[in-house]
């Protein structure tokens, strides 16, 4: 990411040379050794091909200097990785999670689908009713099989690692302050190499363009 940042800002980087000096830096960041699992059958999903068609949904938890839980609403779009919102709060219920869906709508419109699990917040009277009125789809994952929400999981990962991690908060409205540096910084400023080098935000607006080409020249759309 640091090499591909650099070539962003214009500087001619050898690949091989700064790998060598990143090594002997030492910057590379210990990978959490995770639990190995049996192999199961696992099913593709598909990607959708325009942004704001399917969201992934889910909590990360934290917590302030004084013990206090931080439950933080994290929401990225399926087809550009972006991360829509990330939501600070020290509770967030069914009633309250619709409002900040409705707030959410207001500034970058609704999608057609959102992926959760099975968490009382997303499966509750008050998410469900909300998702009928507005005409929105919810793809509630199997228990226990969080690869078929994978998008979302891979971001959470990163966001505890790069950030909640990285940072003592002192207080909810401090935490609220970096974490929507980090949010803006991850979807602006970070290049990806699965997106062609591209930030979240450019291949966004590039899938957008494409999105509107097709759409003005009649041709059939994803399935």
């Amino acid at each position: 990411m640091i090499y591909l940042k650099l070539r962003q800002a214009g500087e001619q980087v050898n690949h091989k040379r700064f790998e060598r000096l990143y090594s002997a830096a030492r910057l590379q960041v210990k990978r959490r050794k995770r639990k190995k699992v049996p192999t199961s059958v696992r099913k593709p999903l598909g990607r959708p091909c325009a942004a704001i068609q399917v969201w992934s949904m889910d909590f990360v938890f934290d917590c302030t200097a004084e013990g206090r839980v931080i439950k933080n609403l994290t929401v990225v779009d399926g087809a550009t990785h972006e991360a829509m919102a990330i939501v600070p709060e020290r509770a967030i219920g069914g009633l309250y999670l619709t409002r900040i869906l409705d707030h959410l709508a207001l500034q970058r419109g609704l999608p057609d689908a959102i992926r959760t699990d099975n968490g009382k917040e997303f499966c509750g009277p008050a998410m469900l009713a909300w998702a009928h009125l507005r005409g929105v789809a919810l793809f509630l994952i199997e228990p226990g099989k969080p690869n078929q929400n994978a998008c979302i999981e891979s971001f959470n990962g990163r966001f505890r690692d790069e950030c909640l991690n990285e940072h003592w908060f002192t207080s909810l409205h401090h935490a609220r302050i970096i974490i929507e540096a980090w949010r803006r910084e991850y979807n602006e400023e970070r290049p990806k190499k699965g997106l062609g080098g591209l930030t979240h935000s450019a291949y966004a607006e590039q899938l957008a363009l494409k999105h509107d080409k097709v759409t003005s020249d009649s041709k059939p759309g994803c399935n």
